[in-house]
């Protein structure tokens, strides 16, 4: 769900339209910012946070990590803790976030092709 002030009338309409389909919600927590750049840069191999912070160089900290975390609980990413010192994070895809990316890349090249939405 969102984190809209519960009684508002956009509280109330986004859980309608997430009832009514889940791919409203999805479509919803994939726009926020970030969200889906944090999933292509994982899956183009970054994998760990100071990689994913140079690839998406304009991103806080805060936001990355508020990302990777969502992206991890909704199992879209596995979080690997490696010992050494120091110890690191490795972040992947899981088998739904590979499934993921390969829906949402064909979307960016319809968005391209299909609607001329092009990237600058």
């Amino acid at each position: 769900m969102n984190e809209r002030k519960l009684s508002s009338t956009n509280y109330y309409n986004q859980s309608f339209l997430e009832e009514k389909c889940a791919l409203s919600e999805l479509i919803y927590l994939l726009s926020k910012r970030w969200m889906t750049e944090v999933l292509f840069s994982v899956e183009e191999g970054n994998n760990r946070f100071t990689s994913l912070k140079e690839d998406l160089e304009h991103i806080s900290d805060h936001i990355l990590a508020d990302r990777l975390k969502f992206l991890e609980q909704h199992e879209l990413i596995h979080k690997t803790y490696l010992p050494g010192n120091p110890p690191r994070t490795e972040y992947e895809l899981s088998a739904k976030g590979i499934e993921l990316c390969r829906l949402l890349g064909g979307l960016c090249d319809f968005a391209e092709n299909q609607c001329n939405f092009k990237k600058d």
